[in-house]
């Protein structure tokens, strides 16, 4: 698998992926439901089958006497309502139809009697209060969106984390590899100087070295090949495979040529991350509080209207006929005459709250550049040093090949050789680890910015086809 292929099997399928996706969708039907507020329902509500039978207190008007009398009803209802909120406002209507049936047994002339209401409408508006369905429909959209921005984020989040997986099976790779090549090097080289030291044109010091290194080698092929099982089991277990598979990863490219621009990765952050909606919801919900306070101190009042239509009777063409006017208009009122400073000190508190949530987002802020400045240095300054690492890998390669001829032919020993090994393995194992680091400082940088500059686009996702599925 190449680079490419492990990071969109990680955002395809790991579990990370999974956890991701549902995340998204969670906060979709949060979204959802709150739109459906904005929306006519439409309530069906019924009382069935309530039976009471049972002594109740009569007192008389005119000797206060208190008499105990027997009831025995039944009592059956049912409604029907469309209701609609008013955000604006935040205010409620609904027109609704409703029948009431009474059964009382104890009277036998007429056991049953009916209760209509045909058509009615009520209004009930808080005054002087906090409007939440008003401050949701400024927030709620910026929350959807936000999610939205935070699912890219976390699947970037998942190209970072997987990228150092595949350098360090890869690295493991190579040095598994670079040690058995070795080993096998030496164990020629040894053979050689062994029938060298025989004619006593190779000292017993320069063999003892050929066969400690020889050992080395030996000794480093079981260390790499336990550290490329462990390092593969972690790679194949975050992108969701089991432990029956088998991996051989490509060794990537050097980097494409690409110089980042510090104000460009600005603009696509502030343009596509979610940082700066973090920050506006804090405001607003600070800014909320406030509000909720302000509402909470002081006068509360409720204004509750009704109008429509009603009639009784003892049968269900009386009840719905001659119907008569019905108007039932109130108005509730509250007001704390001594609290003790208790609204005011809590109305203060919140105003305190927002104005250290604004130097926190001001702080934020600043920081949040730095770190893109830095990040964007950091990339630019490592297409540098893969250049030269790749350079370096080259001529560590070509020296060391020189070196073994020579070396075969006698003109230098086994100590020059040796170096000749080293640099060259630790320059194989740079240019990998350097080629790591570029990766992982683009995809950090793609990360903050949710933009790819080696393809010149924003990351994006098909949202509407993880709804519907």
């Amino acid at each position: 698998m190449s680079l490419d292929e492990v990071i969109e099997t990680a955002r395809d399928q790991s579990p990370s992926a999974l956890v991701a996706k549902h995340n998204f969708l969670a906060s979709y039907w949060q979204f959802r439901a709150f739109k459906a507020q904005l929306l006519p329902s439409l309530n069906l509500s019924a009382t069935v089958g309530q039976y009471n039978r049972s002594l109740v207190p009569l007192q008389n008007s005119e000797t206060g006497e208190i008499n105990y009398i027997a009831n025995n009803n039944l009592k059956n209802s049912l409604s029907l309502s469309i209701d609609q909120n008013i955000a604006f406002t935040g205010g409620k209507v609904s027109v609704f139809t409703s029948l009431y049936r009474l059964d009382q047994f104890n009277n036998s002339s007429n056991p049953a009697t009916y209760n209509s209401q045909p058509i009615n409408i009520t209004y009930i508006q808080p005054l002087r209060t906090y409007n939440t369905l008003k401050w949701e429909m400024v927030t709620e959209p910026k929350k959807y969106e936000r999610a939205k921005r935070r699912y890219l984020d976390q699947l970037e989040n998942i190209v970072v984390s997987v990228t150092p997986m595949f350098f360090d099976v890869l690295q493991a790779q190579q040095r598994l590899t670079m040690s058995s090549k070795n080993y096998e090097n030496t164990v020629s080289l040894y053979k050689l100087a062994k029938q060298r030291y025989e004619k006593n044109t190779v000292s017993k010091n320069e063999l003892l070295q050929l066969e400690l290194r020889m050992i080395n080698d030996n000794l480093a092929i079981n260390d790499h090949q336990l550290s490329l099982e462990m390092k593969m089991l972690r790679l194949k277990t975050f992108l969701g495979f089991n432990e029956n598979v088998e991996l051989e990863l490509i060794l990537p490219k050097s980097g494409p040529g690409v110089t980042l621009n510090f104000d460009e990765v600005l603009t696509k952050s502030y343009a596509n991350s979610a940082f700066l909606l973090d920050n506006e919801l804090e405001i607003l919900s600070a800014q909320q509080e406030v509000e909720r306070m302000k509402a909470s101190k002081g006068l509360q009042a409720n204004l509750n209207a009704q109008f429509g239509l009603t009639q009784q009777g003892s049968d269900l063409g009386t009840a719905y006929s001659n119907t008569m006017d019905q108007q039932i208009v109130s108005l509730g009122l509250r007001l704390p005459i001594m609290d003790w400073g208790l609204g005011k000190g809590r109305v203060k508190m919140a105003k305190s709250r927002e104005e250290v949530v604004r130097a926190q987002v001001d702080q934020e802020m600043t920081e949040y550049k730095q770190n893109i400045f830095i990040k964007v240095i950091q990339f630019n300054n490592q297409v540098l040093q893969c250049n030269l690492s790749a350079r370096a890998d080259s001529i560590a390669k070509e020296r060391y090949d020189n070196t073994r001829e020579r070396f075969l032919d006698g003109t230098i020993g086994v100590t020059e050789l040796n170096n000749a090994q080293s640099e060259k393995d630790q320059a194989s194992t740079r240019l990998i680890s350097d080629l790591g680091n570029f990766w992982l400082y683009y995809f950090n940088i793609r990360k903050l910015s949710l933009y790819d500059f080696i393809k010149d686009k924003d990351i994006s996702a098909e949202f509407d086809k993880m709804i519907d599925n």
